[in-house]
């Protein structure tokens, strides 16, 4: 039996997402939304391919429906314009028409692209997301956030397009990679810490099972995720408000993403994003010692890195004075008051923000 999940706002949008234990019921869900006939392209890249391409392909074709795949150089560094160009071509060349259907097979860089695609071809086609990480799964595939890096900026340039079904194939970690693993569990980290801190405590708990992929934790865990994460994207779907919260760690930490060259994972950035924000909330009172050590404690349970060696501290301020969340000359910046509640401030000043970054850097 389908476990679902809706993603809705009246009068805008209203999608499911499906939590499965193989890909055998994706047909079933493509012909419930009126998408079995159309031209179908899944978009891949070359570490997910051949893991899952042919089974998901394959399981189309026996439903009838026939699919194309377009393969795209897996990596954060192939996250932009010259990728979602050769997929324009590929669907120029063969005839894809405003009925035509982009599917995301693949971690976050693959839903992105593939999402700013299917927003910016003949200006707007429908698309569906089925993410293999944990970190698409429980963040980036749901909300309708797509987009590219430009030059050595993160998600500079993108839109705001929903898709039509998240389809979560949750036996997909048995091939994840421990580092992939990890990734994840910073964004999981960073959901408990915006809103509930008993799922974050509980989380932090259930390490050991979660390292060891007990089904069960990992289903419960990811579902409690998606339904945060989709009760703020309903109340507010283009980040005017509330979703901005869902940024929390992110200031500091694309800072230290794109200095590094995407050399670190993005849930790893993040991980780092957050103990400075829990020093900059720390030193602002919003925060007790205590709670800043166990947020940190929580980060090292996942094996989430303390610190990053190789920057200078006024490099990575200038970078976060870059970031697409700059409202009006200020950094909008996500504090925690306390383990689970989290505010919009935009008064952090640099000296701030620089005891922030000091506690991330070696």
């Amino acid at each position: 039996m389908t476990e679902k999940l809706y993603v809705k706002r009246e009068g805008e949008f209203t999608y499911p997402i499906c939590f499965e234990e193989d890909f055998a019921a994706l047909p079933r869900e493509l012909s419930a939304l009126g998408l079995a006939d159309r031209k179908i392209w899944v978009i891949t890249d070359s570490h997910v391919g051949p893991l899952y391409e042919r089974q998901v392909t394959d399981v189309l074709s026996k439903a009838g429906i026939r699919a194309t795949v377009f393969s795209m150089k897996a990596g954060e560094e192939n996250k932009h314009l010259a990728t979602v160009n050769a997929i324009y071509r590929q669907l120029v060349e063969n005839g894809m028409d405003r009925k035509g259907l982009l599917v995301a097979l693949g971690g976050g860089v693959v839903g992105d692209i593939t999402g700013f695609a299917a927003a910016t071809y003949l200006r707007g086609i429908d698309f569906i997301q089925i993410p293999t990480t944990l970190l698409s799964q429980v963040d980036s595939s749901v909300g309708g956030k797509t987009g590219v890096d430009f030059e050595q900026y993160k998600n500079m340039v993108g839109a705001f397009h929903q898709p039509r079904l998240v389809y979560m194939n949750l036996s997909v970690f048995r091939t994840l990679p421990r580092e992939e693993l990890i990734c994840g569990m910073g964004e999981v980290l960073k959901t408990g810490l915006i809103c509930d801190g008993a799922f974050f405590r509980k989380t932090v708990e259930e390490r050991d099972k979660i390292l060891e992929l007990d089904p069960g934790v990992l289903s419960s865990m990811i579902r409690s995720c998606c339904e945060i994460k989709a009760g703020v994207v309903e109340r507010d779907p283009k980040e005017q408000g509330e979703r901005a919260l869902l940024n929390l760690g992110h200031t500091v930490g694309h800072a230290v993403e794109k200095l590094k060259g995407f050399s670190l994972k993005h849930g790893q950035c993040v991980g780092l994003g957050l103990a400075a924000a829990a020093r900059i909330s720390r030193n602002r009172g919003l925060l007790t010692q205590e709670e800043e050590e166990e947020i940190r404690a929580g980060l090292r349970a996942f094996d989430l890195p303390e610190k990053v060696s190789g920057l200078r501290e006024e490099d990575v301020l200038a970078a976060t004075k870059k970031d697409k969340k700059m409202d009006k000359g200020h950094v909008r910046f996500i504090l925690m008051k306390g383990i689970g509640q989290s505010l919009i401030d935009h008064s952090v000043t640099d000296d701030e923000l620089l005891a922030g970054i000091r506690e991330v850097l070696e």
